[in-house]
């Protein structure tokens, strides 16, 4: 009679091992009908960042007896994560030290995203590559299997100019982010909010101040920017004026960002990242809220105004 028997880790990690492959695409895939498949990819990397492996589990048993007649099985995974993550590593061939947010998706043979993560990776020093694994998670219900992972998107600002990681008070005392942004009918809104997280009481009174960057981080000429809406949009709060406030320790400001995304002729601009100071002499601060300005060419700007408490 055939019998069932449980393998031990060293055996079970060899039998695992022998299912790599590679695939010199650039997105990496791998064998969903193998307990775990891994592989490897040689591809260039997208600004800076490389997948190197990707692995697979397929929770369901492997098929069939072995030849000495045991059955080998493998352990199905726990329904609450797809067990699904991908290797990385992230270069800096530039000059000074990056912080990085990178968008990975996770899709079937066919091309369809099942999912996507984001991964910030902070402070890579010039010449340095750092390694991270990210991982799926819990896929959205009826989602098809994945079997492939890349990089859909990559932002990189100076370290010291990115935006405070959660829960971190910058030695300023004063912490700059930015939202996800809104968007409807071809109307983009982007908030601004400014924390006082220091221990002491801090002035503000007008606008925010931006210097709108390209891709290589040099000033994107041919925009406007305007203080208020600028007859972009009416009935919102871009129009009140900017008056003056006092940000005890704990409370904060907001603003934003307001566009559209109209084209007609002439060539499209797109601002992938905005340096904010919060006013004159404050630290600068490098958002990404990727502006696809259109042809319009103008860029709104709303004054600080105390959040609700």
């Amino acid at each position: 009679m055939r019998r069932a028997i449980s393998l031990p880790p060293a055996l079970a990690a060899l039998l695992l091992l022998t299912a790599c492959g590679s695939d010199r695409s650039g997105t990496l895939g791998a064998d969903a009908a193998a307990p775990t498949s891994r592989a490897s990819v040689t591809a260039p990397p997208v600004d800076g960042v490389r997948i190197t492996s990707v692995t697979i589990p397929s929770g369901t048993p492997t098929p069939g007896p072995s030849s000495d007649g045991v059955s080998v099985h493998a352990d199905p995974l726990p329904t609450s994560d797809s067990g699904v993550s991908a290797a990385y590593e992230v270069t800096n061939d530039g000059t000074q030290a990056l912080t990085y947010t990178i968008v990975f998706d996770f899709t079937t043979d066919a091309g369809e995203v099942m999912g996507n993560r984001q991964e910030t990776v902070r402070s890579v020093g010039p010449g340095a590559t750092v390694r991270g694994t990210v991982r799926m998670g819990v896929p959205a219900p009826g989602a098809s299997g994945v079997t492939r992972v890349k990089v859909a998107g990559v932002t990189k600002v100076p370290a010291a100019e990115a935006p405070p990681a959660p829960g971190e008070c910058p030695p300023s005392g004063i912490r700059l982010t930015a939202d996800d942004g809104d968007a409807a009918m071809g109307l983009r809104v982007v908030g601004l909010r400014l924390e006082n997280c220091g221990k002491r009481n801090y002035s503000l009174d007008g606008y925010p101040l931006l210097e709108l960057l390209g891709k290589d981080h040099s000033p994107v000429e041919g925009v406007r920017i305007v203080r208020g809406s600028g007859g972009i949009s009416t009935g919102t709060a871009f129009d009140e004026p900017a008056r003056p406030l006092v940000l005890k320790p704990g409370q904060s400001a907001l603003s934003g960002l307001m566009w559209r995304n109209t084209t007609e002729s002439g060539t499209p601009l797109d601002v992938p990242y905005v340096r904010v100071r919060a006013q004159q002499g404050a630290d600068p601060v490098t958002v990404t809220p990727h502006l696809d300005l259109g042809t319009t060419g103008k860029l709104a700007v709303r004054a600080w105004a105390r959040s609700p408490e």
